[in-house]
Parts: structure tokens; C-alpha cells; sequence
């Protein structure tokens, strides 16, 4: 059996025991990648923070894009279920922002959940709410009913949302839908909102039987809202 020099062991011998050496290549490229590892995450946990005050806002100061998400993400359209049917309305967020905040507000709150319609005024509106004293509907016909001389702007017309300007101040609501077009409409009411679907079914309502002061012989009402973002 041949044998080993002992210099060939020795040289085999610090092969086995050495250590690995690593490049200076591989230690730069290492460290590279943790850096930009690191920065990654910076720039992430900065857009993620950001986002997240423009979606919430400062509390008590928000600023033109917190209003705009606001209204972005708030319901687009309410159905008021009655007996009648349902009806379908489209909310005017943009122009009466703090009236169809106060009415989300209340519809949440199951404000109009069996709100019934005490005054129905045909070829004019109906009314649900506030139950006002004797003789106040009659003053909505004092004035008389639309001309065909006169002119009716589209905020005008028939089968219009709207809340009596008279009761912002107290803690009720009060909720008309126009029948008719209404030239004076914007001295009686703020409109915000429009039927978009079931016309029929206020058409409907207003068919129902009234006493002299216009209140219905037969309970018809608001069963409940549903609230939609999109139709």
C-alpha cells in the first residue's frame, strides 16, 4: 500500500480545516440588497400612513379631498318601502350636503321606519314627518296651483324630494314628495332628491282617500329606508 507523503497531509489537512473565504463581491451585494429591502418598507409604511389620513382625516380639519371621500363613500340612493310599493330615490349629495347628511343620519338611526304620510295633497305632494297642526296644509294650496304660463325649472318638477325650510331647527324631519310641478317650490322646500323608480307607487299613494284637511282615512306610510351606494 502506497503511502502519503506528509506534506501532501498536511497541505489535505488545511483544506478540510479552513474556512470559507467570502468575496468582497458578495458582502457588497449582500448588504445592497438589505438596503434596498429596508427602503422598501420605508417607502411602504409612508404610503400606507398617508392613505390612511386622507381616507380618515384629522379630526375637527378636513381638508377639500376628506370632503370629497366623504361624499364619495356616503349612500347614493334611498328606497322607502310602503305598502304601496317601493320608491327609489336618488340623493343630490353634491348640492344639499347637509341635508341628506341629517337625513342618512336619521334613516340609520330607523327614524322613518312607520313614518306614515299624514297629509296627501293631490296633483300636489305628500307629506310624511312632523305631524303639523290643523289648517298648515291647506296653506301649501293658498297660493294656488301651477300655471301653464309659468316657467318650471328641472328642480320644479314633479316627483322632487325635499324638507320643509321652516323646520331645520327643531329635531324632527319633515319629508315631501312633489306630485306636481311646483313653480314656488323653493320657498316652501330644500330639495334634495328625486324619484327615479316608482312613480307609480306615488302616484298611487296620492290616489287615497282624505278628510277636508287632507290627512288619509286609511294609514299609509313608510315601512322602512333602505340605503344603496350604487343602483
Amino acid at each position: 500500500m502506497a503511502r502519503i507523503k506528509p506534506q501532501t497531509l498536511l497541505l489535505q489537512s488545511k483544506k478540510k480545516k479552513g474556512p470559507t473565504r467570502i468575496s468582497v463581491t458578495t458582502i457588497i451585494t449582500c448588504n445592497l440588497i438589505v438596503v434596498l429591502i429596508m427602503l422598501c418598507l420605508v417607502a411602504t409604511y409612508r404610503h400606507w400612513s398617508h392613505r390612511s389620513r386622507n381616507e380618515q382625516g384629522e379630526y375637527g380639519l378636513p381638508n377639500h379631498q376628506d370632503v370629497d371621500s366623504k361624499k364619495f363613500d356616503l349612500p347614493g340612493y334611498a328606497i322607502l318601502n310602503t305598502a304601496k310599493g317601493s320608491i327609489t330615490v336618488e340623493l343630490y349629495k353634491d348640492r344639499s350636503p347637509e341635508i341628506v347628511d341629517k337625513f342618512l343620519d336619521l334613516c340609520q338611526k330607523g327614524h322613518f321606519k312607520g313614518m306614515p304620510f299624514h297629509h296627501v295633497i293631490k296633483n300636489y305632494v305628500i307629506q310624511g314627518g312632523e305631524f303639523q297642526r290643523l289648517g298648515a296644509a291647506e296653506y301649501w294650496t293658498s297660493k294656488g296651483k301651477p300655471s301653464n304660463q309659468v316657467t318650471i325649472s328641472s328642480r320644479h318638477e314633479a316627483f322632487m324630494l325635499g324638507t320643509s325650510k321652516t323646520k331645520q331647527d327643531s329635531k324632527g324631519f319633515e319629508l315631501f314628495i312633489t306630485t306636481a310641478p311646483i313653480p314656488d317650490l323653493n320657498d316652501k322646500l330644500i330639495v334634495f332628491g328625486r324619484v327615479i323608480k316608482g312613480e307609480d307607487v306615488v302616484q298611487e299613494i296620492e290616489e287615497v282617500d282624505t278628510d277636508e284637511h287632507y290627512r288619509p282615512k286609511s294609514p299609509i306610510g313608510i315601512i322602512n329606508v333602505t340605503l344603496k351606494r350604487e343602483i
